[in-house]
């Protein structure tokens, strides 16, 4: 027996949004800003400047900043100075930062369990599936990318209030990065690419979920376009004398 479509959609699409939402989380570009940062006299960076080993000029310096589910990183622009280390203060002990670092853990181990059931159930390498098994996988693969969304969602909605950082940051100050210039800019924050990637396999991990789903419904044995074919009598009349 032929595998259904909906079987290798699903199970194609699975592994797809797992790899999506895995790299999301992962990586700390979960929203970005930059920022001018002005020096004071005779260009001097204090300890940021020790660290990246160059003076900035009379403009300042333009400094990229990054933060994740786990990670947050300080760029210079236009050059490799780059430093992340792991989320530390307000930012870390925000309750919904918390909440999404949850949601997403929840989702990965669910999405993986689900796509264990599901290759159980399909069994590519036989005849008949076990559709039942093949549909309990896509269940939970389906739930998994609800988690994702949710995750995203509430990350996306408090974007810009998270930590109450709408500055360079206090995470900066805690890695021993001071300015010399004590007024420290305001620093404005977007959505950056790492929400994407999870947005798309969040998505996918539902359209995976629900092809696997569709395994509940049993196919018709009979073919309605088949012509109908009329009962042979198949009983024999055999003459008896005696």
């Amino acid at each position: 027996m032929q595998t259904p479509t909906s079987m290798v959609m699903g199970i194609v699409f699975a592994p797809l949004g797992l790899v999506l939402v895995f790299t999301a989380a992962i990586t700390p570009q979960w929203r970005e800003g930059q920022v001018q940062v002005y020096t004071g006299p005779g260009g001097s960076l204090g300890a940021l400047g020790s660290i990246t080993g160059i003076r900035a000029g009379g403009d300042g310096l333009l400094l990229l900043r990054s933060d994740g589910l786990w990670e947050t990183c300080l760029q210079v622009a236009h050059s490799e100075l780059k430093k992340c280390w792991p989320v530390s203060g307000p930012y870390e002990r925000d309750r919904r930062v918390r909440s999404a670092q949850g949601l997403v853990l929840a989702s990965l181990f669910m999405c993986g369990a689900g796509i264990v059931l599901a290759s159980v159930g399909v069994r590519c390498w036989t005849d008949l599936p076990l559709r039942g098994i093949a549909a309990a996988g896509g269940l939970l693969v389906a739930m998994a990318g609800l988690l994702s969304i949710a995750a995203l969602g509430l990350y996306t909605h408090n974007l810009l209030s998270l930590g109450n950082e709408d500055q360079l940051g206090s995470g900066v100050a805690q890695q021993k990065l001071p300015v010399v210039h004590r007024d420290v800019p305001r620093l404005t924050l977007r959505p950056a690419g790492s929400l994407y990637f999870g947005w798309v396999g969040g998505w996918v991990q539902v359209l995976g979920g629900a092809a696997l789903m569709l395994s509940f419904k049993r196919p018709r044995l009979s073919c309605p376009t088949c012509p109908r074919r009329h009962p042979v009598d198949s009983t024999e009349i055999y003459e008896v004398t005696c």
